[in-house]
């Protein structure tokens, strides 16, 4: 078949989650498994287990334990002294339960008995430009096609037959506690209602001794209403009738089918203050209702056309990009490289789009996609890579908007947080550690036993402002910043001025501070966490006081009022506090045998190949080492990935390729790709490596696996992809800067760099051929432009575009 899209087609329904379709719109989710079952695993972002006060309530129970700024006192003492037992232990009192659960919502059966595929068809195709899926299926020699899709946070199915079909079957069920249903059907319509008690307590599965894992809230015990409810609609041309199993519809050639849902969480994400706790059932039944009720409306859209077309960056890496791709033959086991880097860059730009829309919650662990009530790592925010992976390729593909609910997250997570700072440590500002959720988490995870190498870790919200800042880089959004932004950051500033300590000699050290997950030997050749500062957390400080000052500085040039006279004597004092305190922050070292050290020390490594870069951070997705800027560092760097080696998972393997490619190795990071994107043929809910094997994979469905899934590789990758064909970083913009060997030939359309200006590349031979660069601004704009040995200036119009072409530029 010729298509203008791109698409990816299977050769049979799915039989297992991993082999289902993802489609989404960032609210509702839905994994779409095909065939006569016709099964939809759907999932609403706002169905979370846990509540409102959640985190309140831990940290009080927390503080009730002891520990605070006094006891944070005893920690330090003991770290000073070196006696890590004991501030172990005492680190121990900090950690509250855990974060809550992401759940599934619903299972949607769509059935039609006796359907097989229609010969000659693929069983599945999912068009990953305008976001539908389509079937062509057959019931007892009758031709059927069936198209689904996600918009308006709604699932929508369309059935087609050439002939009016006996029956279809339409069922509703889910995993949560049921607490109502309603149905009625007719001639031409159909409705079904599902009322659902959400868990007000989720435990993750890795701690077992918390019984019952999943825990409703009893009827008159007076707490948070985790009520959802679901409605189903159906119009066809047939006659629907309504049972205890659900609709049945007869005699029908066309159908559309619709579901929604809504929660009181839905309500919470909105509002403002109170309000969302008088909010009734009714009216959140009515406003699931209301949404099905106009997506089968006159002016709904058979399969949603160009729904994504346009909104980001295109590649065509190998020159192929527009065509239907058998994923097993042509991905998996496929030996076209170029195509399926193109396939992984456009799968995760179509994932990033389906997970995360403006006003809705942020993409988790598993973007919007999650069939288990026990889900691994409760499907959280994990925010000591994993969140903030997710958005890495927001900028540089041009899904800036996409990238808010990350706002909206971190806004959540600095309320919470600002008690924590305080009260927890006597700290200004706001402070996140490893783990987040729905509800705004923010204290550290560990229930009183969690490893300080993974649960006591400080920088969790400083992290997370960094991909804030990208936003505010690729965008010159100056309102952004200072209304949304700037806040945030301003509050992980104050809390890193309060939490450095500065030795007599005036360096700056950080106590207790972590490198992510990694341990490293003491001198009897025992695993420690705790006792040294991490290159990582010194990184990430340096780089949030850094652009602080900017951020002061851009804020304090726009135009004001006199109601902002204070806020500006603030930012002030606050600026002159940062400047003093960058001084007194170490440069990053560099070991005996020329790798960057990962600690303040040079020491014994627990774990040589641990998955975590964290002293990469200043290499990407910060600029703080470059080859150009910091080469001893760079150089340091390099040896430090040589030493970590290959294989890994899915995330991991997505920074290493992005670290290669902003060292200009882009033949390393070819090949880590290559492994990243392979078949994975283990179990894939098994939890870790199995039999000492290499981690992760594609599972059927592409997703990357760890294993188990989890989304963020897949959305790493078109970020990592995208590094190696233009960086922006240092003020200039690079094209090819890492071009693979392996990739010859290609191009690229519509690539972001910071400040704004769009990028379109192509390349043949392996050198470029055109870069045209476009400037939606209303201000001229002279960018310096660097490719091969070249470096110059290019005036490029407002509102215009200029062209880069070997050997000479034409502005």
């Amino acid at each position: 078949m010729t298509t203008n899209t791109l698409q990816l087609s299977w050769s049979a329904p799915a039989a297992h989650w991993e082999e289902a379709v993802p489609l989404g719109d960032g609210r509702l989710g839905a994994m779409a498994f095909g065939g006569a079952e016709g099964r939809y695993q759907v999932n609403d972002a706002t169905v979370w287990s846990g509540t409102p006060e959640t985190a309140g309530e831990e940290l009080r129970r927390v503080l009730a334990g002891g520990a605070g700024p006094d006891r944070l006192r005893e920690v330090r003492a003991a770290l000073a002294d070196g006696d890590l037992d004991t501030a172990e232990r005492l680190l121990l009192t900090f950690e509250g339960r855990y974060s809550q659960e992401f759940l599934p919502l619903a299972d949607l059966f769509v059935g039609l008995p006796g359907a097989t595929v229609a010969a000659g068809e693929p069983a599945r195709v999912l068009d990953l430009d305008d976001a539908y899926l389509e079937e062509r299926l057959e019931v007892g020699g009758v031709a059927v096609r069936r198209v689904s899709w996600v918009a308006g946070h709604t699932l929508v199915i369309r059935i087609e037959a050439d002939e009016p079909l006996p029956e279809v079957r339409v069922r509703l069920t889910s995993p949560l506690r049921e607490l109502g249903r309603r149905g009625h059907g007719g001639p031409g319509y159909g409705e079904l209602g599902l009322d659902l008690a959400v868990p007000v307590d989720g435990a993750p599965l890795h701690e077992p001794s918390v019984v019952p894992a999943l825990r409703y809230a009893e009827p008159g015990d007076g707490s948070y209403d985790g009520f959802a409810s679901t409605a189903l609609a159906v119009r066809s041309d047939g006659t629907t009738e309504s049972d205890d199993s659900g609709l049945t519809i007869r005699r029908a050639g066309r159908l559309s089918i619709a579901l929604s849902s809504s929660s009181r969480a839905e309500s919470w994400w909105a509002g403002a203050d109170d309000e969302w706790r008088s909010v009734s059932h009714e009216t959140i039944r009515n406003r699931a209702r209301e949404r099905v009720l106009g997506a089968l409306g006159e002016n709904a859209s058979p399969a949603a056309p160009g729904a994504l077309r346009g909104r980001a960056a295109r590649f065509a890496i190998g020159g192929r990009r527009a065509g239907r791709w058998d994923v097993r033959a042509d991905i998996l086991d496929g030996a076209d490289d170029g195509l399926r880097a193109t396939v992984a860059a456009e799968y995760g730009r179509y994932l990033l789009q389906s997970c995360s829309t403006p006003g809705g919650p942020a993409a988790n662990l598993q973007g919007i996609w999650n069939g288990e009530l026990r889900p691994a790592w409760s499907s959280n925010y994990t925010i000591n890579i994993n969140t903030e992976m997710n958005y890495w390729a927001a900028g540089p593909l041009g899904l800036v908007p996409e990238a808010e609910p990350l706002i909206a997250l971190v806004e959540r997570i600095a309320r919470t947080g600002r008690d924590v700072a305080r009260e927890l440590y006597g700290c200004r500002g706001w402070v996140a550690h490893h783990n987040s959720d729905l509800w705004g988490w923010s204290l550290p995870v560990g229930m009183g036993h969690g490893a300080p190498s993974w649960a006591i870790w400080m920088m969790g919200g400083v992290w997370l402002c960094h991909s804030l800042w990208d936003q505010y880089e690729f965008t010159g959004d100056d309102a952004l910043l200072r209304d949304r932004i700037w806040p945030l950051l301003r509050g992980a500033t104050e809390f890193c001025l309060d939490w450095l300590q500065v030795g007599p000699d005036g360096v700056a050290y950080l106590a207790p501070s972590t490198s992510p997950e990694n341990q490293y030997l003491d001198a009897e050749g025992r695993p420690r966490a705790l006792g040294l500062t991490s290159t990582m957390d010194l990184e990430l400080i340096r780089a949030l006081f850094e652009r602080a000052l900017v951020a002061i500085d851009t804020v304090g040039g726009a135009d004001t009022d006199a109601a902002d006279t204070e806020g500006a004597d603030a930012d002030a004092a606050l600026r002159r506090e940062v400047v003093a305190s960058l001084a007194s922050l170490p440069e990053p070292r560099v070991g005996s045998d020329g790798r960057l050290l990962e600690w303040s020390a040079e020491v014994g490594e627990h774990e040589p190949a641990h998955r975590h870069l964290s002293a990469l951070v200043g290499l990407y997705p910060l600029d703080q080492i470059t080859p150009e800027a910091t080469p001893a560092l760079a150089d340091g760097a390099r040896r430090f990935l040589d030493a970590r080696g290959p294989g890994a998972m899915g995330w991991s393997w997505a920074w290493k390729i992005a670290l290669r490619a902003r060292l200009g190795d882009g033949d390393t990071a070819a090949e880590l790709l290559r492994e990243a994107l392979a078949p994975y043929r283990g179990d894939a809910r098994r939890h870790g490596p199995v039999d000492g094997s290499e981690w992760g994979g594609l599972l059927p469905n592409l997703f990357s696996t760890h294993p188990p899934f989890q989304l963020d590789g897949n959305l790493g990758f078109p970020a990592a992809i995208a590094e190696l064909l233009l960086q922006s970083h240092g003020g200039r913009v690079h094209l090819l800067p890492a071009l693979p060997a392996a990739w010859p030939d290609g191009r690229v359309d519509g690539l972001h760099a910071r400040g704004g200006i769009v990028v379109d590349v192509s390349w043949s031979d392996g050198a470029l051929r055109e870069a045209v660069l476009h400037n939606p601004g209303a201000v001229d704009r002279r960018v310096p432009v660097r490719w091969g040995g070249s470096d110059v200036d290019v005036l490029v119009p407002a509102g215009g575009t200029a062209v880069v072409a070997d050997p000479v530029p034409v502005s």
